[in-house]
Formats: C-alpha cells, structure tokens, sequence
C-alpha cells in the first residue's frame, strides 16, 4: 500500500482506538507492514499535527497511542463543557420513550409500527441517555432485540417500579386519556 494510505488508515484506527488505544504492534499486523515503518508513520502524523496548527496530537501512554486534543486548547474545551447545554428531547424520542416504558419488552420493528415511522435516532438517543437498554432477543425470524427502560427511567421519574407508570385507557382517542402521560414526559422538555 501507498505511504499516504497508510498513514490514513493509520489514523483513522488511533481515532477508533478511542480512549482505550492501539498499539504499535497492533497498528503493524492490522496495516501488514513492519514495525519500523508503522514507528516512521506514527513519526509522520505526528509532524503533521505540528505543523498544520490541528486541534489532535497522538498521545504514548504506556506503549498505547491514541488520538487525544492539543493540551494548549484546554481553555475552549472547558468553556465548551460549561456551557448549559438544551436537555430537551425530540418529540419522537419522548414518544418512543413512552411506546417502550408501556409496551416493553419490545423490538425497534414494533416500535416503528407503533409509531409508522422509523425509530433508529430516537432509539440511539435514548440509549444514549441510558433510557432504556437492550434487554435480549425475541425469539422469532431474524430474533430482533428487545428494548427495555432502565433503572436510570426509574430514578429519573421517581418511580420504584415500571407498574407506576400512569395507567393507560385502552383506546387513547381523546385528550383527557393522553394528558397524564403527556404531563409525565413534559418533565424532559421543561429542563
């Protein structure tokens, strides 16, 4: 492979090496190449940080390299983590929250039924939040993953069981039948 090409790669599995790293010799059995030329493409990149003024630098913490912020930028990251940040969620994370909270355990194909529309974003938000989790597979073609809420719903909610959840009628056809859950999930938008 080209010199260039490897240095992209190279750079690309320090940034998906996250935290935890990558080794050199890592670095060399993935790329096929020796150590000696993964230790001058590391060199290599290394420069190249330095002289295009980047935001990144390549950190050795005990022989695992990783891609880590210049230590000189310290000042806007802080100001970035100290700014209030909007805690509101989307309507259609809140909806997929409360499909979960009273129909789980559930798949992300119900869900989408459910709602008619797809549900990855809401899903991958929600996890995010640790909201909910993935609590196993349905047993059924394809054996989809079933999504629960977590002990973090609970706390957050101020609830000490799922089965405190406001009750649902079993037609939600007017207003009066969805305010309660709506007042409930109105606790996300009002932070």
């Amino acid at each position: 492979m080209e010199r260039e090409h490897l240095k992209g790669v190279a750079e690309g599995l320090l940034f998906a090496g996250g935290d935890e790293g990558i080794t050199v010799s890592e670095l060399s059995s993935i790329l096929d190449t020796s150590l000696d030329e993964v230790r001058q493409i590391i060199d290599e990149l290394q420069t190249d940080y330095k002289k295009q003024s980047r935001g990144l630098m390549i950190l050795n913490a005990n022989g695992m390299l990783s891609l880590t912020t210049k230590p000189d930028h310290n000042g806007y990251f802080k100001k970035w983590v100290i700014q209030p940040k909007p805690n509101r969620m989307s309507q259609a994370a809140l909806e997929t929250l409360a499909i979960i909270a009273y129909q789980q355990p559930i798949t992300r194909a119900e869900i989408d039924e459910i709602r008619g529309v797809r549900s990855e974003r809401p899903l991958q938000t929600l996890i995010s939040r640790m909201l909910i989790e993935e609590c196993g597979r349905k047993e059924t073609v394809g054996r989809p993953i079933l999504f629960r809420t977590t002990k973090e719903f609970l706390t957050f909610f101020g609830l000490s069981n799922i089965e405190e959840l406001p009750e649902l009628e079993s037609t939600l056809d007017s207003e009066t039948d969805t305010s309660d859950v709506d007042l409930f999930f109105d606790r996300f938008q009002d932070e």
